[in-house]
């Protein structure tokens, strides 16, 4: 069961303002909030989670348990220089209507960032894939919706550049915490 609350709040923190979430509130403004760009949202999240558990299974078995350790402390790095790294999004200027693509786009940022990362990770290290795949799935899935539900406001009205900042550091200073810990330089 922790697999599934870790890999949940680390995609539902990690997608704070990320370039999916960005996506998806520019979508369904312009949509009007249709219901087809929450569906299309919440299907990429758990394609992206469930493909990125099963690679976490299959790397699990090679890697011995410090290296797994280890494993999360640098998927955590990762997610903390995503946070801290300034988010630059430009709004399609006519956006598509066609829900295949907005999956498409949907998954191909989400394969790239920080918090799917921490999904793979999460499994590798703890050798629950399935319960990390849906506790991501269900992370980004309330995420997106949020920023489905938000539409442009997210951008507008929300200090996400400071709520980011916040949580890089508190991702860097748990990546610290758990690569000393896979080292043994603290217990």
């Amino acid at each position: 069961m922790p697999s599934l609350f870790f890999a949940f709040v680390a995609v539902l923190l990690g997608t704070i303002g990320s370039r999916d979430q960005l996506v998806v509130a520019h979508f369904s403004s312009a949509s009007r909030r249709g219901a087809g760009i929450l569906a299309a949202a919440v299907v990429s999240a758990v394609l992206s989670a469930l493909a990125m558990a099963l690679a976490g299974q299959v790397i699990s078995g090679l890697l011995p348990a410090a290296a797994k350790t280890m494993l999360v402390a640098m998927a955590l790095l990762f997610a903390a220089v995503e946070l801290a790294w300034p988010s630059r999004y430009a709004a399609p200027e006519e956006p598509t209507r066609s829900l295949a693509a907005i999956v498409i786009v949907l998954v191909a940022k989400q394969f790239g960032d920080g918090a799917r990362f921490l999904v793979f990770a999460i499994a590798a290290a703890t050798g629950a894939p399935l319960l990390a795949g849906i506790g991501g799935a269900l992370g980004g899935a309330l995420a997106l919706a949020a920023a489905w539900a938000a539409g442009a406001a997210l951008v507008h009205r929300m200090p996400l550049r400071a709520v980011r900042l916040t949580l890089a550091a508190a991702t860097l200073a748990l990546a610290v915490f758990i690569g000393l810990s896979a080292r043994g330089i603290i217990a």
